[in-house]
């Protein structure tokens, strides 16, 4: 059985790898719909090595007709037209921040918490992760599965892409301007991002942490286990593509890092890359462009705490932090929830 589906922001970074992923998976799909807003329609996008899909206008879309939607774009867009699908039969997957906390919309990484799923019919709306979230959890299950994690202090390192296309561009745009002494112009960031790092990613809350670092912590706990404390630090830095995050985890029941080393190679998600005191050993961003495992490197005892283990940890922000993600979602609601 094939089924229709949907892109929504068929342009956008996250939506063109959502396209990208659908063809190199092979998904179930006998149609795939190019979606977006007016001055994306008649644009084309590709699909696989040589389809091309024409953007279709997202305001005149019959979501009846479709199976599955993949939501790729702006809060706005997703306010407007996810209830619109989602009572037309058409499971959404959104990619952003709109339904992540709400009691009612499964919020899954599907290496963490597939049997989620079981909960779309409340709203046929399914939502997934930050792309930092995404990154922390699949590390964080199978040592949480074997030695209870209580607490964890994330640094988190990300890529400009992960604010959009313009992002991207506003640091192209800097770097160049600095080589030839141009004005450094900001829009898309609070301060330069070209040759600098920014700790700050979204609004400030009352209490002074940032909506990012917020968002890693509630997400957490609603995919993992509302018990875990994670305090976090998150920094935009100086990258294209590829999250990066500094992790030390303290858990309940007696850990080591030998012995963490291969629970965390059996994992699901997840490729371990650890050869200590080589630059061989150890895995950075820009290695990691359009690969689909979470890597991790630098396993070592934290001695600072009584149960406690550090790692690094890299993935490509587009692909599993957020295409990837999705498309593995639908994967399961096709094989084990819209047969049914």
């Amino acid at each position: 059985m094939g089924y229709t589906v949907a892109v929504i922001g068929a342009t956008g970074n996250v939506g063109r790898e959502i396209l990208n992923t659908l063809a190199e998976r092979k998904f179930p799909a006998d149609a795939v719909i190019a979606l977006g807003t007016d001055r994306a329609v008649g644009h084309e996008v590709s699909y696989g090595d040589d389809g091309v899909l024409k953007v279709q206008d997202l305001a005149k879309f019959d979501f009846s007709t479709a199976d599955i939607a993949f939501m790729a774009v702006d809060a706005k867009l997703v306010a407007a037209h996810a209830a619109r699908a989602a009572t037309s039969g058409c499971v959404v997957i959104d990619t952003g921040p709109t339904f992540r906390m709400d009691p009612d919309v499964p919020l899954v990484v599907p290496e963490v918490n597939p049997q989620a799923l079981a909960g779309y019919k409340q709203r046929y709306i399914v939502a997934a992760p930050n792309a930092a979230t995404i990154q922390l959890v699949i590390a964080l299950k199978p040592l949480h599965d074997r030695y209870t994690v209580r607490r964890a202090v994330v640094a988190t390192y990300q890529a400009v892409s992960g604010e959009g296309k313009d992002a991207m561009d506003e640091l192209f745009t800097q770097t160049r301007a600095i080589f030839v002494a141009d004005p450094v112009v900001k829009s898309a960031f609070p301060k330069q991002i070209a040759f600098n790092v920014i700790p700050q990613i979204d609004g400030f809350l009352d209490d002074g942490s940032t909506n990012a670092e917020w968002m890693l912590n509630v997400e957490t706990r609603k995919i993992l286990d509302p018990k875990i404390k994670i305090a976090a630090t998150c920094v935009r830095v100086p990258v294209f593509i590829g999250d990066a995050a500094s992790v030390h985890v303290e858990t309940e029941q007696e850990i080591n890092a030998d012995d963490a080393l291969e629970v965390l190679r059996a994992a699901p998600g997840l490729s371990v890359l650890d050869k200590p005191g080589t630059p061989e050993g150890y895995i950075t961003p820009v290695e990691v462009a359009g690969e689909n495992p979470v890597f991790i490197s630098r396993i070592r005892d934290d001695v600072t705490v009584e149960n406690g283990l550090a790692f690094w940890s890299v993935a490509d922000n587009l692909r599993k932090g957020a295409a990837l993600n999705a498309v593995q979602i639908a994967e399961i609601l096709a094989r084990d929830y819209l047969e049914e």
